[in-house]
């Protein structure tokens, strides 16, 4: 009787550049023991400098590997049918400077961005509008008000990200956070659908 083994691929993984790709590396295997440390140091593919950054290693590919070496096993895919293999070259430590450059750009974006919003919607002569309703005089700068909107707007800001530099209010992710995710996921989809060198093949097979 063949032994069954489960497969579960990983959806994305990070790989130093021009080393094999192992099957522990991608997937997470359920077999035997004996059998478990055979399969997890099963070479699947090895990284050139054609394969560039981005390598999508199949689980068809991988079914047919594990058969071609042990033609008795019952190889049963879970999860993912693909995984993303992130080829990571050494990177250089980025300069202060040019984070000090960032940072001072979206620094100012985001100020004119909030100046901009609150002169079209008039917040000034909303405030001075306010102030003359609970006080019955008119102030151009109605400070009692403007500075603890102005506390009050970063304050939101910092609640509305749930980040102060690297400290978390709590587990629940932000806005952002969820912006990015969706984002990577619909682009880890278009690289899988366009990078699937088995997929291609398979479609130009006339057959």
């Amino acid at each position: 009787m063949s032994e069954i083994v489960h497969l579960r691929l990983k959806r994305k993984v990070h790989m130093s550049s021009y080393h094999p790709v192992l099957l522990k590396d991608i997937a997470l295997v359920s077999c035997s023991i004996d059998l478990k440390e055979k399969l997890r140091t099963l070479p699947l593919h090895y990284i050139t400098k054609k394969d560039k950054n981005i390598v999508i290693i199949d689980g068809f590919t991988v079914i047919q590997r594990l058969n071609e070496l042990h033609p008795g096993l019952d190889v049963q895919l879970i999860g993912p049918n693909q995984c993303i293999v992130q080829v990571e070259m050494t990177k250089r430590s980025a300069s202060p400077l040019i984070i000090f450059g960032i940072w001072l750009l979206l620094f100012i974006g985001a100020a004119m961005a909030i100046m901009n919003f609150h002169y079209d919607v008039a917040m000034e002569a909303v405030q001075q509008k306010l102030h003359f309703m609970l006080t019955g005089e008119e102030r151009k700068h109605p400070y009692w008000i403007q500075i603890p909107y102005s506390i009050g707007l970063g304050l939101g800001m910092i609640l509305f990200f749930n980040h102060l530099f690297n400290k978390r209010f709590n587990e629940e992710p932000s806005p952002l956070e969820v912006e990015v995710f969706n984002y990577q996921q619909d682009l880890d989809n278009y690289i899988v659908l366009h990078e699937n060198k088995v997929e291609s093949n398979h479609d130009d097979d006339p057959r």
